[in-house]
């Protein structure tokens, strides 16, 4: 479980640093939009599939059965 709440921990700051990231380069205002709402649906998807995983819908991190 602490890995758990360290891997989603790590995965949050890295998507702040893009995000800021994103803020400190002169982008078009659309094309900067359009990125930042890309990270954040990548990590909302991430963090959804994360849950469901917790709660056994689906299994967390998927290997590939032998």
């Amino acid at each position: 479980m602490p890995y758990l709440l360290l891997e989603i921990l790590m995965v949050c700051l890295i998507a702040g640093v893009i995000l800021w990231a994103i803020g400190q380069f002169p982008l078009p205002a659309p094309i900067g939009q359009v990125v930042r709402v890309v990270v954040i649906v990548v990590v909302a998807i991430w963090l959804i599939y994360l849950l469901f995983g917790m709660l056994g819908g689906m299994p967390y991190p998927m290997y590939p059965h032998r």
